[in-house]
């Protein structure tokens, strides 16, 4: 089904695969297409039928960043109080995207500049295309190169050295770098982005639903958990509340009965 003709999300199994779709412009973040992101990550929330999502792109380029050339974010006067408003409407497709419960795989080809480029940080899982490379395009464009969450993301990926480097200079880094730096998870030819996701897919669907849910809430909190024992806190909680739901028995018997296990979500 089509979300927006700009946003294109197709049900496989558990899983949706979300895709950009305009690739005549590298697949550019205007109105129509940060209103569609918006609207499909938000409502994510409350979709416990989606177990994973994709986020993809067609065409050559992943997302180039924001649409600067249509001029679709100057239909209000350029004052600060219109130019914070885009800002935060902007933003909160990243917050949306770390707040739903699903794991997000990302598959970038060619460029993610930007708020491309955050789309990817912002997702769980980056395999690269061979043609990948990705920048944070806005210092390039005389503001600061720490926008759409790259300051928050950047450095719990890639360490500080590398984010100063990457976020100061607005220079490239491609997929050979991005690999060994563990930007990305793995570095493939283009056309194999989607089999190489479904990799992924396939061992998180052995997984339970809601252990799956809890590993990246958990995750999430603890990255900026003020303490190991903040940190264990709500390990100890997730695994005490997990360990008596019925997919863990199910796991259980499966495992001892060398066969898939067939959750039920409870």
């Amino acid at each position: 089904m089509a979300t927006e003709q700009v946003l294109l999300v197709e049900a496989r199994g558990s899983g949706e695969w979300v895709t950009l779709n305009r690739p005549e412009s590298g697949n550019a973040l205007n109105t129509e297409m940060v209103d569609a992101l918006i609207t499909y990550f938000e409502g994510l929330r409350e979709r416990e039928d989606v177990r994973i999502v994709v986020l993809k792109a067609n065409g050559r380029h992943f997302c180039v960043g924001l649409d600067l050339a249509a001029g679709a974010f100057d239909s209000q006067p350029r004052n600060p109080r219109n130019v914070w408003s885009v800002q935060r409407r902007i933003a909160r497709i990243y917050l949306a995207m770390r707040k739903c419960p699903q794991p997000i795989i990302c598959l970038v080809q060619g460029a993610a500049c930007g708020g491309g480029f955050s789309l990817a940080l912002a997702s769980d899982i980056r395999i690269a295309g061979e043609s990948a490379k990705m920048n944070a395009a806005y210092i390039k464009i005389g503001l600061t190169g720490c926008d759409m969450g790259s300051s928050y993301f950047l450095p719990r990926l890639v360490g500080t050295s590398v984010s100063s480097e990457l976020l100061m200079t607005g220079r490239f880094i491609h997929a050979t770098r991005a690999l060994a730096v563990s930007l990305v998870s793995e570095v493939v030819p283009d056309d194999a982005l989607e089999s190489a996701a479904q990799g992924f897919i396939d061992d998180m669907l052995l997984t339970s639903p809601m252990g799956l849910r809890l590993t990246k809430d958990a995750l999430n909190f603890s990255v900026d958990a003020s303490s190991l024992e903040a940190a264990m806190a709500v390990e100890d909680r997730h695994q005490s509340l997990l360990a008596l739901t019925d997919d863990a028995v199910e796991a259980g018997l499966s495992f001892f009965e060398k066969r898939k296990p067939e959750y039920q979500d409870q």
